[in-house]
């Protein structure tokens, strides 16, 4: 497998972490997710359950192998700092200073290993006014800018449906660290990566941003419409929503010639320039035509013509999607104790070295006594390790 080799430290909680080590362990790498002795908060996120285990926890952490370690007892740092000896990677989504604080921060951990990559994870980033600010997912889209332009005109402003800014946050973490092992191989020594959520909301402004630099005007919401491209939008038909996307004016040309409304042929639609200044007239005339036939009809319209367009779909629907299901992007794995298991697959397509699901979710400590056995502890140092609230061992 690519990653097969690469060996990371997971100290994430949580979904941003989480999320990026799992989409590692799938390419291959070996991840061992350290916990404290309580676990990952996300165990407990329920309902739902699946057995005794979370569905929020069970979505992100396949692939993985759980050891218990209380950081803030020396033991747990010692051992922790064997690890780190050998591993390639450490990704942490603790608030900014927590590793320093534990005495496990990056100016540590490279003097134990040169080569090590230190991945941090943050609401906020390592630096800045607000650095020490809990970070939230919310407060990432709200203080970034997304949730301002979110919803329709006359409605307050909504978040996103999901947790877009945790998710993203990830995936800028793991190609940080594809980006730092690689350079790794030219200079032979690891660096510090600083991801943060509020970041990865900025950065995805792109012409959202540009729009206001070319004007000084803050964008408007405008519900499920695009500020520089119309009609590029959601749309009501008698039966459902879906989605038309005139990218360009010969599509808008088509679409005219097959709906055959004289209004439509008004020299002030021709071009998309005069499509965004006269937006309202002009949407307000297609809600009218697109109410009178079912979804699926109009769909099928606008793929003969060849326009962009899609249902608006439920989770039901993708999730049971003849493409989606092909692709694999849900796939469904027999679980030793809790049955037939559905999942989400991943959405990286390597055809040489694909993607596997190798192990479901580890239960809390379930790694603890392999690990620490491969590490040279006696069964005997183990079981006082338990005693003493050190470690943890699930079977």
């Amino acid at each position: 497998m690519p990653l097969t080799g690469i060996n990371i430290i997971d100290l994430t909680r949580i979904l941003s972490g989480p999320y990026i080590t799992m989409t590692l362990a799938d390419l291959g790498a070996e991840v061992i997710k350290i916990e404290s002795p309580q676990g990952d908060d996300t165990r407990q996120w329920g309902p739902p359950f699946i057995g005794e285990e979370s569905a929020y926890y069970l979505s992100i952490n396949r692939n993985k192998k759980s050891l218990v370690l209380n950081l803030k007892e020396e033991k747990g740092k010692e051992i922790f700092l064997k690890l780190v000896d050998d591993a390639d990677v450490v990704i942490e989504n603790f608030k900014p200073g927590t590793m320093d604080k534990l005495g496990i921060g990056y100016d540590v951990l490279k003097k134990r290993n040169p080569r090590i990559i230190l991945s941090s994870i943050s609401g906020f980033g390592q630096t800045g006014p607000y650095a020490q600010k809990p970070g939230y997912d919310v407060l990432a889209q709200g203080m970034g800018g997304l949730i301002s332009v979110t919803g329709e005109p006359d409605r307050p402003p909504v978040k996103a449906g999901f947790s877009i800014a945790d998710v993203g946050t990830g995936m800028w973490a793991g190609f940080g660290i594809m980006v730092a092992l690689w350079e790794r191989e030219k200079s032979g020594v690891g660096q510090w990566i600083d991801s943060s959520l509020l970041d990865t909301i900025v950065s995805w402004q792109t012409y959202i941003a540009g729009n206001y630099f070319a004007t000084g005007k803050n964008p408007k919401r405008l519900g499920g419409a695009h500020p520089n491209i119309v009609p590029y939008q959601i749309f009501e038909a008698s039966d459902g929503y879906f989605i038309l996307a005139v990218g360009n004016d010969g599509m808008w040309k088509r679409l005219v010639e097959e709906l055959d409304v004289d209004t439509l042929r008004d020299p002030k639609f021709e071009m998309n320039k005069g499509r965004v200044e006269h937006r309202d007239e002009l949407i307000s005339i297609l809600t009218g035509i697109f109410k009178e036939q079912r979804r699926d009809e109009w769909i099928e319209l606008f793929e003969r013509i060849n326009i962009p367009s899609g249902p608006v779909n439920e989770i039901s629907d993708v999730l049971n999607d003849p493409h989606i299901l092909e692709r694999e992007m849900v796939v469904e794995k027999i679980h030793p104790e809790l049955g037939k298991v559905k999942m989400l697959g991943t959405p990286i397509k390597l055809s040489k070295t694909p993607a596997k699901i190798k192990s479901f979710p580890p239960k809390l400590g379930e790694h603890s006594e392999k690990i620490l056995k491969k590490m040279g502890y006696s069964l005997e140092e183990i079981e006082i390790m338990v005693e003493q609230g050190i470690t943890k061992i699930t079977v």
